[in-house]
């Protein structure tokens, strides 16, 4: 029944998107138009998504946008609530910590992605990401290796943050949330312009919580300086910075086995042990992340503009990790602990050339670019060590959860030190041909040039990658910058870094190189913006066959080949409405049918759906209404949830197969707001739902949790 409730909410609205040009324009826009008809969830357009200015109806490629002003009346507080906005998303992990891959990982068009990219560039983290600097989300579909290259994007798409930028209006906000599992968070925006040319901005959030589990908790704080400079008409800079710091004690991850037959054939087990988080807040993990963007825009003419940017990452993981691992006997897990110890460091340099130009009647919107990019993965601490049983129908637990006592049996079990790097160059250009004012094309290629290595081979000489991407669009606007249909051929790739294989009984260690993988994918869609842009909405069907993906072999668990296959298609259907005055809604549905194709004999994935692919069906809704004149003006009120069908969360014919049920979680908001002031209260998981995540694990996610803010503006 909840299920029906949400579909014909979803059936009663429509989406598109649309962007300010800066913060300056919002509070503009809320003077001048103050009580008028807005949807305001909408992005029209994006500089990033295309790496050229481009309106979202013109655009041949499916993108979600979600904007700030959508998570404050959400009163958002964590990334993953923010991502449940976004047409076909769902986490599967939450964060690790781990050094390199530590950050949560979501599930796009059937397969694996991590938030890798802020304001269009390379941005790792090894935890979460922190929302106060959050101008808007930008959620990119499909493979998008032409624009964007292989080391920070998924085959079904990637995760970009546009941050919030100075501008030259005085003005902020202080805020503090306070909720149930001991939450509490301070914030902050001020924006400060120094004088005519110049202006800094400052974002900044303090968090502690603990978690709705028996034991876990997070501290973080987190501060994002930002500087614009107009030197000129001509040239300006724009520096942005982000320093971020995490203590936390993480709940073990519970694993089903990979290699034995499954011996779980229910949740009961897991349902009994919901609120278990098999640790203890002394064995903590310390996450420090840093990010750097400095970009110079240059504009040469009134045609075209030079963009320098320049982006480092640096994080940094120091802590315990451990998780829990099935026995096979339908009852108990083996806890494995370690000690991390590792840093990542990231730069990215790129050049573009920026033109809008016509070449006849025709209009050209061009973007050519020079891509460096460098990684470097260092790894040292402890090994693996157990440490301790779990039993699930006893609720018992035999490991030593101090800190003290994990040190001493992680005593002399030194890893050893390891190290990682890549080294990535690129060019690329994009061009959209504007054939008549309502026909429009696209036509991209990226040539990539990839080098990787570790420290176990970094004397053996080995061969670089390289690849071609190339991208392709139409649209047809039927009615003009109302209704279009568009098509597109997209490229996603992914560069094997050099591993070292062995024989079956582990003598002969060799390097063995790769080609790199590909993944291509073809689309057709619509796109709307109607009634003086108040519905708009975005349908579209993909499929995406993803090849030469490196698989192990059958007849020798130490060696490594390349051949293996997988499909995925799907429906999504993206919507975005100011039906009546004061009222918006956001919401979408998605339907993913993904197959592995190809793969080595006995692997037991071939013909069944992979674990990363997530629930075949997602579907997401939030209504906002706002009284707009009257006593009771500012007064709002929201409602909204998301529902996911059954997932196969381990999916194997030789081990078999344990589906997480389906669920629906909804949640509510009351708020009043005018302009001094914002007081808020926000119910999550209003019915208190028990549902799980995972990717070959169960997760339990948190219990229902009640969140009151107030903020001060000035």
């Amino acid at each position: 029944m909840k299920n029906i409730i949400i579909t014909s909410l979803l059936l009663t609205s429509v989406l598109t998107f649309s962007q300010e040009k800066n913060d300056s324009i919002k509070v503009l826009r809320e003077v001048t138009v103050e009580g008028t008809r807005e949807n305001k969830y909408k992005k029209e357009s994006s500089t990033t998504v295309s790496k050229m200015p481009l309106k979202d109806i013109e655009n041949p490629q499916v993108y979600n946008s979600i904007p700030a002003n959508l998570l404050k009346e959400q009163v958002v507080t964590n990334f993953n609530d923010a991502l449940k906005n976004a047409t076909g998303a769902t986490r599967l992990w939450e964060s690790t910590g781990r050094n390199g891959d530590g950050a949560e990982y979501y599930s796009m068009r059937g397969f694996a992605v991590q938030p890798s990219m802020v304001n269009g560039l390379p941005a790792l983290t090894n935890t979460t990401i922190d929302p106060i600097n959050i101008d808007n989300i930008e959620v990119i579909k499909g493979p998008s290796g032409t624009l964007f290259g292989s080391s920070v994007i998924s085959y079904g798409g990637l995760i970009n943050v546009v941050t919030k930028k100075p501008h030259q209006v005085f003005g902020g906000e202080i805020s503090y949330n306070n909720g149930t599992y001991g939450s509490n968070r301070v914030t902050a925006d001020v924006n400060l312009p120094l004088n005519e040319k110049a202006a800094i901005r400052v974002n900044s959030a303090y968090t502690t919580e603990e978690s709705f589990q028996d034991a876990g908790f997070s501290n973080s704080f987190f501060l994002a300086p930002s500087l614009k400079y107009e030197v000129n008409d001509k040239l300006t800079f724009l520096v942005n910075t982000e320093f971020y710091n995490n203590t936390s004690a993480k709940a073990s991850m519970i694993f089903l086995s990979r290699y034995s037959p499954l011996s779980f054939d229910s949740m009961e087990l897991f349902d009994r042990n919901y609120k278990r988080s098999f640790t203890s807040n002394d064995l903590t993990m310390n996450n420090n992340s840093f990010n750097m963007q400095m970009q110079a825009l240059y504009k040469l003419s009134n045609n075209w503009t030079l963009q320098t940017v320049l982006s480092k990452s640096s994080t940094k993981t120091n802590g315990y990790y451990h998780y829990l691992w099935d026995s096979a006997n339908g009852d108990e897990f083996t806890r494995f602990i370690s000690k991390a110890d590792g840093t990542f460091y990231t730069t990215d340099i790129q050049q573009n050339f920026i033109g809008d130009f016509k070449i006849g009647n025709m209009r050209n919107r061009l973007v050519a670019g020079l891509d460096y990019y460098n990684s470097r993965l260092i790894n040292g601490g402890s090994g693996w060590v157990s440490n301790g049983i779990v039993s699930l129908v006893n609720g018992t637990d035999s490991g030593v959860l101090t800190q003290a006592g994990t040190d001493a049996l992680l005593t002399g079990s030194f890893a050893g030190n390891t190290e990682a790097n890549q080294e990535i160059m690129s060019a690329y250009v994009s061009d959209v041909l504007n054939i008549t004012n309502k026909l429009s094309v696209m036509a991209s290629l990226r040539l990539d040039y990839f080098d990787g290595k570790t420290s176990q081979y970094d004397s053996e000489e080995t061969k670089g990658q390289v690849a071609l991407s190339p991208k392709f669009g139409a649209v047809y606007q039927i009615v003009e910058n109302k209704v279009s249909v568009f098509g597109n051929y997209m490229n996603g790739f992914k560069n094997v870094a050099p591993t070292t294989v062995a024989d079956l009984d582990g003598s002969n260690p060799r390097i063995k190189e790769f080609d790199p993988e590909q993944a291509n994918q073809f689309e057709v869609g619509l796109k709307t913006s109607l009634y003086k842009d108040i519905i708009s909405a975005s349908v579209s069907y993909y499929d995406i066959r993803v090849k030469d993906r490196v698989i192990t072999d059958p007849n020798n668990i130490n060696n490594s080949i390349q051949g293996g296959e997988v499909e995925s298609k799907g429906v999504e259907v993206s919507i975005v409405a100011n039906p009546i005055k004061g009222l918006n809604v956001i919401a979408g549905f998605s339907h993913n049918e993904a197959e592995v194709t190809k793969e080595s004999p006995g692997d037991g994935y071939l013909g069944l759906r992979p674990e990363e692919a997530g629930p075949e069906t997602l579907m997401n809704l939030w209504a906002n209404y706002t009284v707009t004149e009257g006593q009771l003006k500012g007064l709002g009120i929201g409602f909204g949830g998301n529902y996911a069908s059954e997932y196969k969360t381990l999916n194997r014919a030789n081990t078999g197969t344990f589906a997480l049920p389906d669920y629906t979680v909804l949640n509510s908001a009351v708020s009043y707001d005018n302009d001094k002031f914002n007081v808020s209260l926000k119910l999550n998981n209003m019915l208190n739902e028990k549902y799980y995540s995972g990717w070959s694990t169960v997760t339990p996610q948190r219990l229902r949790s009640i969140t009151a803010g107030v903020t001060y503006k000035f």
